[in-house]
């Protein structure tokens, strides 16, 4: 569902991405992580169309984002580290705005669905404007889900949620693979991709150092530690003097 090939990304000859190579298949959830600068936020706009690769090739369900971007973005669900809303649409004309966007018949229906999964229903008639960090995030992550994404991404999603919207984001990114999507969370929090993701990608000074199975990861440092923990292979493999990519 998801294909990267050979992707690199420069900025005045910078490398922020290099040769970067991976695939996510469909029910597949993928943990994103690395240091602040690794190159993940750069990797998830390059994705979503927003900036071009160097280099390399991406897919998106089967359209290559730069040859076919029109079918790879309705394919695709994106929801970045601080979304940008219309502050002075409500949250149901947000909804109305996204089905108009990408064509959804009889979306009414599966809007009031998002409204009330994410507790959104008695904001409906809100302008978004008027609403907390959270709640723009929920609004947020209701949006992209409206067209059925195929492949959706996620850039630190957990941000200004408490407890109760964090609980229901995670069940929603279950619900979204288990019918099929594929799935990639970007997140610092290490415990929350332990728990959720099937796959894991680290990512360091703009190179892969480790992708598969987030169980092979993990199996492969205990020779080391038993029990090894995320965490545990995260700092092992960003803090060591020369990582190895891998």
């Amino acid at each position: 569902m998801i294909r990267v090939n050979n992707f690199t990304k420069t900025y005045n000859g910078f490398a922020a991405v290099r040769n970067l190579t991976f695939r996510v298949e469909p029910g597949e959830i993928l943990g994103l992580v690395g240091p602040n600068g690794a190159g993940k936020t750069t990797l998830m706009r390059v994705l979503s169309g927003i900036i071009p690769p160097s280099s390399g090739t991406l897919s998106v369900a089967g359209h290559d984002i730069v040859c076919d971007p029109i079918k790879a973005k309705q394919a695709l669900g994106y929801i970045p580290d601080d979304p940008r809303l219309f502050d002075t649409l409500t949250v149901w004309e947000h909804l109305e705005f996204i089905a108009a966007a990408y064509g959804v018949v009889n979306y009414k229906p599966a809007a009031e669905t998002l409204l009330k999964f994410f507790n959104l229903d008695g904001k409906r008639n809100h302008v978004v404007q008027t609403l907390s960090r959270g709640m723009r995030q929920k609004v947020a992550i209701a949006c992209a889900y409206l067209h059925r994404p195929k492949v959706i991404l996620f850039d630190e999603p957990l941000t200004g949620l408490d407890p109760a919207g964090i609980r229901s984001i995670k069940e929603s990114m279950q619900e979204q693979a288990a019918q099929g999507a594929a799935v990639i969370i970007s997140s610092h929090l290490l415990e929350l991709v332990e728990s959720l993701c099937t796959h894991l990608l680290i990512l360091h000074q703009g190179q892969c150092q480790r992708f598969g199975r987030m169980a092979d990861v993990l199996q492969a440092f205990d020779e080391v530690k038993e029990n090894t923990k995320l965490e545990d292979v995260f700092f092992s493999i960003t803090h060591a003097d020369n990582p190895e990519p891998g």
